[in-house]
C-alpha cells in the first residue's frame, strides 16, 4: 500500500472563513466546493510529513499546522496587514529556520516558517 494524500480536516461552521487565510494571504487554491467542504490546496509539489513533539521548539505550544512558505517575512506583513495577530516570532531559530506562530480564524495554531 501507498499512502496518495494527506488531508487535515478543521470543523468549522463558517466556510468563507478560510478565504482570507489560506486563500488570500497563502494564495491556495479552491480546489474543491460542496457547499459543506471546502479544500483548499496548491499544485506545487509537496512533500508528505506528519510530525509528532512534546513541545514546538524553543518552549514554544505545539502547533496544529506548520506551513512552509518561501518568503516568512512577506507571509508575516501579510497577516499583519490583515489584522492577525501574531503569537510567536517571527524568529531565526537554532535549527534552521525563521518562523512565527499565528491563529488561523478556526483558532488553529499555525507555525509559518522558511528554512534560512
Amino acid at each position: 500500500m501507498k499512502v496518495k494524500r494527506i488531508v487535515s480536516d478543521v470543523f468549522t461552521p463558517d466556510l468563507n472563513a478560510a478565504d482570507v487565510f489560506y486563500r488570500d494571504i497563502l494564495n491556495l487554491d479552491l480546489l474543491m466546493d460542496h457547499g459543506w467542504i471546502r479544500t483548499y490546496g496548491s499544485s506545487e509539489l509537496m512533500t508528505v510529513q506528519l510530525s509528532f513533539a512534546s513541545e514546538g521548539g524553543s518552549g514554544t505550544a505545539v502547533p496544529d499546522l506548520s506551513i512552509e512558505v518561501d518568503d516568512v517575512n512577506e507571509a508575516w506583513e501579510k497577516f499583519t496587514n490583515a489584522g492577525f495577530d501574531i503569537e510567536y516570532g517571527p524568529v531565526d531559530e537554532p535549527w534552521g529556520v525563521r518562523r512565527f506562530y499565528v491563529r488561523d480564524p478556526f483558532g488553529k495554531l499555525i507555525n509559518i516558517l522558511s528554512h534560512l
